[in-house]
């Protein structure tokens, strides 16, 4: 009981010191705005039957209407309501970037982890496969795996699993081998601690705040990937509301003069990727300091 008394008030003033620190600087309003913006956007995605105005499949007024009072983001070419569209829409970008950027940390963490810290041939072969497919520019990967697993939310998350999982491995890895000659490590050695508990106790802990900072900037990043894949059609299959799909569909009208059904979309994305791109910036000036006094 007062071992847990004690983390808990620990915990409380670290998360304390740590608000603190935020509200106070330049770099913590970064944070707290990119918050901000990351909780609308999941603020629309749970509650989007409820704030939606209409069915985004399904025809609820003439096609090719502009911006009015009862069609906010006007309509598409087949009458579905923009703004309906735009909110769903943000269901399915968020359910693809957390889904793929989870499995990544999953699979690339453990793996630098054994790898960095055994080393040997295992580390070799990984580091290796890791390489090959790091060497890959990420999109058409992403779009070569697509291609052949078909359309739908857990094929398309795969996809950008397998373009992000060498990038969680090479920082896991490269901390590793730096820490696990340190001195730390070796006094976790010398009272007999097993190799797993160095792992997850004493390394691990270390290189987290490497790993938060690169999950803000993947979680970005892989909401445009699944646009770029929805928007050459290796997405989420029609009806289903998807930005980057419409951004595809809206693209063929632009010269009837048509710009809100490419506008609306091209907003959103553009804001979520701003929300989490100020997350990700922010809690690396915060956590490596040093990188903001050489710049």
């Amino acid at each position: 009981m007062v071992e847990k008394t004690v983390t808990k008030r620990f915990l409380s003033h670290r998360i304390g010191t740590f608000i603190g620190d935020l509200s106070g600087s330049a770099t913590g309003k970064m944070i707290i705005i990119g918050i901000i913006m990351i909780l609308f956007f999941l603020f629309l995605a749970i509650f989007a039957p409820v704030i939606s105005p209409y069915s985004p499949i399904h025809r609820v007024g003439k096609a090719f209407l502009a911006p009015n009072l009862r069609f906010w983001f006007g309509t598409d070419n087949l009458g579905r309501d923009m703004l309906s569209r735009v909110i769903y829409g943000t269901r399915i970008a968020l359910a693809i970037s957390f889904l793929s950027v989870i499995m990544a940390s999953v699979i690339g963490i453990p793996l630098g982890l054994i790898a960095g810290y055994v080393g040997k041939l295992f580390d070799r072969i990984t580091t290796m496969v890791m390489d090959s497919i790091y060497a890959f520019p990420g999109l058409i990967l992403a779009i070569a795996i697509a291609a052949m697993l078909g359309p739908g939310v857990i094929n398309i998350s795969i996809a950008i699993t397998v373009v992000y999982v060498p990038t969680y491995y090479r920082v896991v890895r490269n901390q590793v081998t730096s820490l696990k000659n340190e001195l730390f490590v070796e006094g976790a050695r010398s009272i007999g601690a097993k190799n797993r508990t160095i792992l997850s106790r004493y390394i691990f802990p270390s290189t987290f705040p490497s790993v938060v900072v690169i999950m803000a900037m993947n979680l970005a990043d892989a909401i445009m990937t699944e646009a770029g894949l929805s928007f050459l059609g290796l997405g989420i299959p029609p009806p289903t509301p998807d930005w980057g799909y419409d951004l595809n569909n809206g693209q063929r009208f632009l010269l009837q003069n048509d710009w809100w059904m490419v506008l609306f979309p091209g907003i959103a994305i553009i804001l979520i990727v701003l929300g989490f791109s100020l997350v990700g910036e922010g809690l690396n000036e915060y956590l490596n300091p040093n990188i903001g006094e050489r710049r």
